[in-house]
């Protein structure tokens, strides 16, 4: 503990030393978890036998509850366990689930993906607060420092997205493996990694001074009470019940409908009451997050189809024209792979647009993010000009469509979690930034629906008439996501208003 905060907030250069330590835990953690995202859907079909449309709104209740429990881990590190203490709690419950799927993931599917639910949610936004705090208020090379573990997120995307699908269905090592145990190792694969992430992340906290200590810690910067260790034992014991809670409503998904139904009103209902306490100002502001938060519900709706009706798609309809990979393996990873090439010149354009004064603003860049959605499933729609009539068509021209899309999320994505902390008032950060979040679950919840809705080849289809049914559903939704994107961009001059100062 022998650094102060001061001494690494004030490093030399562009980016502090810790920040390679927590990219390097969170690249592997990202591996893990991508790795894990892009097996469930084919999983669940190819090897439990689900149709089409349960698989998918499965997939839809997993990825909700990844998210809505960010809320809940986040909540936790903040008052009792802090941000170390969290991340690492969340790694083992990442570990236990991976080992426990990679044990017999056929009989043991829906306990190991509930413990890595509640894992991930008690790890993803920890790291990401440390990230910050390595950091002064208002230091410039903070944005820096974000894109450069933004890299380590799709770094990790990218090759957990890939290896772990391609290792399970046998297109990655299959004269290494046996067939009986490829999907032991591609489960077992996102253990190993994990643990490289909390073995690391061990060194690392020898340099982190006093940034992510428990509350209460008598070296904490804030001076507090110590946490009684009952309230501290009373979380890891609590987490472990919801496991069970989860299994339960992922693998009965009309338990999942119940809790989306229920959650969201309530949470708007106390927004509308917190609201009623502020300013005329503040109040404006805290409309324009609720536009910003509405609509990126349907954007992740639309958007999340990769992990879900893209992953069919991608295993039953397209070739392998591109070098030869894995089409499922280019589903899951592609994203990340254009990510990581495309967010610097897209941070350099807008800098490029800012200085001649012709940048658009946060409303408009939002609406482009919605219309590049949107032409990327008309691209979608049009590999079926490509199509043979066995229904197969181009993995070159899917993956157009991939770029396309990564477009309109990098115009989105990264603006949201700072737009939410501009326009919040200082005592309901926390809460917008939860809102922020349940507004991905809802994404996710509403992608498997979308998903499931997709999934209408009558039985006995062709797998042409499949490629069609596809084809016709990703056209519909490029229209909605364009459609919005046009309301974005008229409404912005209102929503501007509302904003006031933020940019």
């Amino acid at each position: 503990m022998s650094l102060t905060l001061d001494e690494i907030q004030n490093f030399k250069g562009k980016y502090p030393r810790q920040i390679w330590s927590l990219f390097f835990s969170e690249m592997w953690e990202r591996f893990c978890f991508y790795g894990m995202r892009g097996m469930l859907v084919f999983f669940m079909i190819s090897q439990l036998n689900f149709h089409e449309k349960e698989a998918n709104l499965q997939y839809g209740a997993t990825q909700a509850f990844v998210y809505a429990f960010t809320f809940v881990g986040g909540l936790f590190a903040d008052k009792i366990l802090g941000f170390r203490k969290s991340l690492f709690w969340g790694g083992l419950l990442m570990i236990v689930g991976s080992l426990i799927l990679a044990t017999d993931p056929h009989k043991f599917f829906f306990l190991g993906i509930a413990f890595t639910v509640v894992g991930t949610g008690f790890f993803k936004p920890n790291i990401s607060s440390m990230v910050g705090q390595l950091y002064k208020p208002n230091d410039s090379r903070a944005d820096a420092g974000f894109s450069l573990f933004y890299a380590g997120i799709n770094l990790g995307a990218l090759l957990g997205g890939y290896l772990c699908i391609a290792i399970g269905k046998g297109e990655l090592f299959a004269s290494l493996i046996p067939e009986e145990m490829r999907w032991h190792i591609a489960f077992g694969f996102a253990a190993v990694v994990m643990v490289i992430s909390l073995i690391n992340f061990i060194f690392t906290q020898k340099r982190l001074g006093t940034i992510g200590l428990q509350p209460g810690h008598p070296l904490n910067e804030v001076k507090s009470a110590p946490i009684p260790k009952w309230k501290e034992y009373g979380v890891y014991v609590l987490s472990l019940i919801f496991v069970p809670i989860i299994m339960i409503m992922v693998a009965k998904t009309e338990y999942t409908d119940y809790f989306m139904w229920t959650i969201g009103p309530l949470t708007l209902i106390y927004l509308f009451y917190e609201m009623t306490k502020v300013t005329s100002a503040e109040r404006k502001k805290l409309w324009a997050a609720l536009v910003f938060i509405l609509f990126s519900i349907l954007f992740w709706g639309i958007y999340e189809q990769s992990g879900g009706s893209l992953s069919i798609f991608a295993a039953k309809n397209l070739n392998k024209d591109l070098l030869g990979l894995d089409p499922n393996g280019v589903n899951n990873s592609g994203g990340a792979f254009f990510i990581i090439f495309l967010a610097p010149l897209i941070g350099l354009l807008w800098i490029w647009l800012n200085k001649r004064k012709i940048e658009p603003n946060t409303i408009i860049k939002f609406g482009l993010g919605f219309i590049f959605l949107g032409l990327g499933y008309y691209v979608l729609f049009a590999t079926r000009l490509f199509a043979n009539l066995q229904g197969i068509t181009s993995l070159n021209f899917f993956t157009i469509a991939l770029l396309v899309i990564t477009l309109g999320e990098l115009c989105l994505s990264p603006i949201g979690l700072s737009i939410m902390t501009k326009l919040s008032t200082k005592n309901l950060q926390g809460m917008m930034m939860g809102m922020w979040f349940l507004a991905s679950a809802y994404g996710q919840y509403v992608a498997g629906i979308i998903g499931a809705g997709l999934a209408t080849a009558k039985e006995g289809s062709t797998n042409y008439d499949a490629l069609i049914t596809y084809t016709d559903g990703y056209k519909q939704l490029g229209l909605y996501a364009v459609i919005a994107g046009v309301v974005l961009i008229l409404i912005s001059p209102f929503v501007k208003k509302l904003m006031q100062e933020v940019k």
